[in-house]
């Protein structure tokens, strides 16, 4: 036997399984991303990344007391992640048991992101000038899953008559939000958190109280239609803006949904 071809199929066979262990790695990683990143759990999980090179770091550097410090927390966090990351643990296993967590979303959406803008901006004004209450929620960077799946699934195109028709009043998904997740409505007659803050107005209502509530808590781009009034306000971390007009809501709805900038004379 040639122990020199022994050796060298052994290094082969060692770097195959070597590169089949990260890719394996790799890939349950993309999975919990991929599980995490619709949640509030994402922002944990980077919370988690700056403790772990914190560690490092303190090590590489002999910070002793730091380094134990990291120690401490990394030890007794395991537990405490059971704990918050319980709703996405289980719905991982859910979609595990389901074999949905390995299937890829494939659909595409034909629609511009004038279009869309134009819809809601539409929606929005017939919808004040009517005094029909509206409360719809555009997410951004921070998941809104968790609030989504207190509501009505709908994974719907957006058009300026479904937008109107799910707030019509004694309907059954005119209570409560509607989510935006990228250009789809994801639910309607959703529950958000309430604001507790002292700065908002007692005349303003359950609605604006969500509104600011989810804007408190996420980087959310919310608009309020009141049904008393027929105004329309906004919400943007944590902020309330009352009152304002169709041309700078429009402006405002391309900025925080799309990252757009409309140009418009006059907008405020």
């Amino acid at each position: 036997m040639d122990l020199s071809n022994l050796f060298d199929n052994w290094s082969t066979l060692k770097i195959i399984t070597t590169v089949l262990d990260l890719i394996i790695v790799w890939y349950v990683l993309y999975l919990l991303i991929t599980v995490f990143k619709g949640t509030k759990a994402i922002q944990l999980l980077k919370g988690i990344v700056v403790i772990v090179i914190g560690q490092q770091v303190s090590k590489m550097l002999d910070l002793t007391a730091t380094a134990r410090l990291f120690d401490l927390v990394i030890q007794w966090g395991v537990l405490a992640l059971i704990v918050i990351f319980q709703p996405e643990i289980r719905r991982a296993l859910e979609q595990l048991g389901r074999g949905s967590l390995f299937k890829r979303y494939t659909g595409t959406v034909n629609d511009t992101e004038d279009q869309l803008v134009e819809a809601v901006t539409k929606a929005v004004q017939y919808m004040a000038k009517r005094r029909i209450g509206a409360l719809i929620v555009f997410e951004k960077e921070t998941g809104l899953q968790d609030y989504i799946e207190t509501g009505i699934s709908l994974d719907s195109d957006i058009s300026q008559e479904l937008l109107t028709n799910v707030f019509i009043p004694n309907t059954p998904l005119h209570d409560g939000a509607m989510i935006v997740q990228g250009k789809k409505i994801a639910s309607a007659a959703s529950y958000l958190p309430l604001s507790d803050s002292a700065k908002i107005a007692k005349s303003l209502g359950t609605r604006h109280r969500a509104a600011v509530g989810i804007s408190e808590v996420s980087d959310a781009f919310t608009v309020v239609v009141s049904e008393e009034t027929g105004t329309i306000s906004v919400t943007l971390d944590g902020k309330l803006r009352k009152d304002i007009s169709a041309d700078a809501f429009k402006e405002l709805l391309a900025e925080h949904w799309f990252g757009s900038h409309l140009k418009k004379k006059g907008v405020k």
